[in-house]
């Protein structure tokens, strides 16, 4: 095994020669190249940190490279496969990450003291999720400003945002490597981190203050004092993008405990006044700065963007665009739906604005509707044309623009604030007196689902809520039932409950 003894004093370099193989075997030591001149240690332990334990650190200052020391091979491996698919920055310039032809990093101490304190405050905070009080180098190595991991709250969330909506925006301003996202305090909140200390930096001055949806939707941004995050399970809580193999976990809380402790300790940040102005820069240079990076531009966010969604995967024996109108207008008002004629499992469906598109992709892609999981993208038509007069299209396309059954017509409807994700629970309302319980198992039970549970509102008998034993079997009641007559002139209104019975 071949060690390394390096003296890491300016002088002593030059007996260091730097690894020149581009893709050696694996090794747990990595070189990293091409660093910017200013380039902190801190900001190259934080480029390991999403991986695993770093154990050392070399930096060759007059070369712009350094050495890295995770604990374990495989670590390092997980590291290397992920930047050579997403190429790391540094301070907006590319560098480049091999294994070493090193096996281990044996510096000596004495001269690498710098880099070790920075190690151990770095570590330390890592493991006991707070900074080492009394030392400088712990205090310059973690300042909240060289956290890669930003938290985020949304305010007046007036549609729902996914992670997926969050790894989109903040995309923009560099590779992100996880997300948790939680609720506290009634809040919807997240934790992101980055590669890069300054990829957050920027997003956060670019994105602090501004809203994702008009007029709504407002992301009020922090560093936190957490420099990893340790994300358990992919789902649509939490996510690690460096390790596509994790479990989801069906439904398990994202955070460990020692995280949830740190939240506690970080809510006091957000209290202080101008905690919130980035970097303590003032709110017309921050504001110059987000209308630099051109808003938070989610493509077809505006009211005025991508309002044509794609939609394919269908079953064709079966999708209707009935069935299409009524499964989309839970999350918007569906104004035209075109099967395609020639490939009759996809179909376009247009919205009455771009927010409604983004959050019927965001919630519908992945479904299953029919049998079939089902794939939303936005749509490159700007509209869904109607066939020319005269011509027969077989009932493919229909116009609901003048649909009395639109949830969103009126400004400020109470269906705004009920738009879930897809659930096994149904709210069913619009009940008239005559209708029981056991007709309404019976109905839903006719739609080919199993009813599992049902309850009606304890003050009002025109509400309940009615639990099937999948999402898609209620995905498959809601289109059958949804605007069903129950006599009465009473048409039961049907839409996906955030609660279980």
């Amino acid at each position: 095994m071949s060690s390394m003894v390096v003296t890491a004093n300016g002088n002593d370099n030059k007996k260091f020669k730097g690894d020149d193989k581009m893709d050696g075997a694996p090794s747990r030591v990595l070189h990293i190249r091409k660093l910017p001149g200013e380039v902190t240690e801190t900001e190259v332990i934080a480029l390991g940190l999403p991986f695993g334990k770093v154990t050392n650190i070399l930096m060759l200052k007059g070369k712009n490279q350094a050495f890295l020391e995770l604990a374990t091979e495989e670590a390092a491996i997980t590291m290397v496969n992920y930047y050579s698919a997403v190429t790391p920055h540094l301070r907006n310039q590319p560098i480049y990450i091999q294994y070493s032809n090193h096996k281990e990093l044996k510096t000596d101490n004495t001269l690498n003291q710098r880099a070790q304190a920075v190690l151990q405050a770095v570590t330390a905070v890592q493991t006991t999720n707070t900074p080492i009080s009394g030392t400088t180098v712990s205090e310059s190595a973690v300042t909240p400003a060289q956290s890669p991991v930003l938290r985020i709250i949304i305010d007046n969330m007036y549609y729902p945002v996914t992670l997926d909506v969050l790894h989109q925006i903040f995309s923009k301003f560099g590779a992100v490597l996880k997300i948790i996202t939680f609720t506290k305090n009634n809040q919807f909140q997240a934790l992101l981190q980055y590669g890069d200390p300054v990829n957050a930096q920027q997003a956060k001055l670019a994105l602090d203050g501004q809203n994702i949806y008009n007029a709504c939707c407002t992301l009020r941004i922090d560093f936190s004092k957490l420099v990893n995050l340790n994300v358990k399970y992919n789902n649509d809580k939490s996510r690690d993008y460096t390790r596509p193999d994790l479990p989801s976990g069906d439904g398990q809380p994202a955070l460990d405990p020692a995280i949830a402790a740190a939240f506690a300790k970080e809510t006091s940040l957000l209290a202080v006044p101008g905690a919130l102005s980035p970097l303590a820069i003032p709110n017309a240079a921050a504001a110059a700065a987000a209308a630099a990076a051109g808003r938070v531009g989610m493509p077809g966010v505006s009211a005025g963007g991508n309002t044509v969604l794609l939609v394919s995967n269908l079953n064709e024996e079966m999708v209707t665009p009935q069935s299409l109108f009524t499964l989309f207008g839970v999350y918007g008002d569906v104004q035209r739906v075109k099967i395609l004629y020639n490939k009759k499992d996809s179909a376009l469906i247009q919205m009455a604005d771009g927010n409604q598109s983004q959050l019927a992709m965001s919630h519908l892609n992945g479904q299953k509707m029919y049998g079939k999981i089902i794939r939303v993208t936005l749509s490159k038509h700007q509209t869904v044309q109607l066939p020319r007069e005269g011509l027969d299209d077989q009932g493919l396309t229909k116009d609901f623009g003048n649909s009395p059954l639109h949830r969103f017509k009126k400004p400020g409807s109470k269906n705004f604030q009920n738009i879930f994700p897809p659930s096994a629970t149904l709210h069913l309302s619009n009940i008239p007196p005559s209708v029981a319980e056991d007709d309404l198992r019976t109905l839903f039970a006719n739609t080919g689902g199993t009813v599992k549970a049902f309850k009606f509102f304890q003050r009002d008998h025109k509400m309940a809520l009615l639990q099937m034993s999948t999402v898609e079997e209620a995905i498959q009641a809601l289109i059958d039932l949804h605007n069903y007559n129950l006599g009465e002139n009473h048409h039961l209104r049907v839409s996906f409950s955030k609660s279980t019975i």
